[in-house]
């Protein structure tokens, strides 16, 4: 009787040690190993062996179990299915390691090269059932299921699904189109024809997420943001123009008032952070309206963001700058006469 469970005895003590070393390689070398990677320059091995968490556990497992199964006599039927199990579960480990390899480059992608590859959750997603389907299909064809019925089936039921889910498909290829043109990135702030404006937070499936300057989420279906005219603040480069209007007096020396205001932008470029400090501002002239001279003060920051507290601290110095040289800013005055 005993000589009948025999082999499921190897089976259990087999497993039995290897889920002790495989929690031993788990919880201490791989701890070490990952300690040592992160010294190191390079970092395409600590995605590795990030993404190997509870992998090599299952796989040093699975092994304990196959081995002896395979090697002892045991019942065909057993052995067959248990074959089948296995390698199952190691065909999904591996397809758990390589959406978690992909998904970490991509995301590290993102956060090196924000200006050239575009962050958004419809990305990732499309990645992860990429890489599962085809998981599935190994493991159909591991059990010996015909995948080629399926496919067939599915074309057949995705005309039905296309029909019923017209405006769910039509956001979901809008939002790749969106992702893929790389026009709009996550981070980049942008401003639609119709007024809200923001930064954009994320691009899903079916909505682009602007946050607003307000704190404020504003959610746009993405078939309607990829119809709308968009202004990209972010888009070819960060850097924009911060022009301020100011008018002086009819009286004022234009020259002077040129230096003045000229040295002002340049003192608020160097000292405020966000400016840009290799950019030399200047002004223009451009309109004689009805109480004063007008001109446009022009002056750069390094993204949307810096211009309201360069605007700030150049008004206030301006005005500070002006009542020292006796340059009026004058109150608007219009001029009756009576016959």
């Amino acid at each position: 009787m005993i000589k009948i469970y025999e082999p499921y005895l190897y089976i259990l003590m087999f497993s039995i040690v290897g889920i002790g070393i495989g929690y031993v390689i788990e919880k201490v070398v791989l701890k070490k190993i990952e300690k040592y990677a992160i010294k190191t320059a390079g970092k395409f091995d600590n995605k590795i062996i990030t993404s190997l968490g509870g992998i090599v556990f299952t796989w040093i497992v699975i092994l304990s179990f196959l081995i002896p199964s395979n090697y002892f006599t045991i019942n065909e039927t057993f052995t067959n299915y248990s074959n089948k199990i296995c390698f199952s579960i190691i065909i999904l480990s591996f397809t758990v390691l390589a959406g978690r390899i992909i998904v970490l480059t991509i995301k590290s992608k993102t956060a090196n090269h924000s200006q050239h590859f575009p962050s958004a959750t419809i990305i990732l997603n499309i990645a992860r059932i990429t890489v599962l389907l085809i998981g599935l299909m190994l493991i159909l064809q591991v059990f010996g299921v015909s995948i080629a019925p399926i496919l067939t089936a599915l074309g057949v039921g995705g005309l039905a699904v296309a029909l019923a889910l017209q405006e769910t498909l039509s956001n979901l290829f809008s939002g790749i189109q969106i992702t893929a043109s790389k026009k709009i990135r996550n981070g980049d702030y942008i401003k639609l024809d119709s007024g809200e404006e923001g930064y954009v937070q994320d691009i899903t499936w079916r909505n682009t997420i602007i946050k607003a300057l307000q704190n404020n989420l504003i959610i746009i279906p993405n078939s309607k943001l990829s119809s709308v005219i968009i202004t990209n603040y972010n888009f070819p480069d960060t850097e924009l123009a911060v022009l301020v209007e100011v008018g002086v007096s009819y009286d004022s020396d234009l020259k002077l008032v040129e230096k003045v205001t000229i040295d002002v932008a340049k003192n608020i470029s160097q000292l405020i952070e966000g400016g840009v400090k290799t950019f030399d501002p200047f002004i223009r002239y451009h309109t004689f309206s009805d109480s004063s001279i007008n001109f446009t003060v022009i002056m750069r920051g390094h993204e949307f963001s810096n211009q309201f507290l360069i605007k700030h601290e150049f008004i206030k110095l301006l005005h500070q700058k002006y009542k020292e040289n006796k340059i009026e800013i004058p109150y608007p005055i219009r001029t009756v006469y009576l016959k």
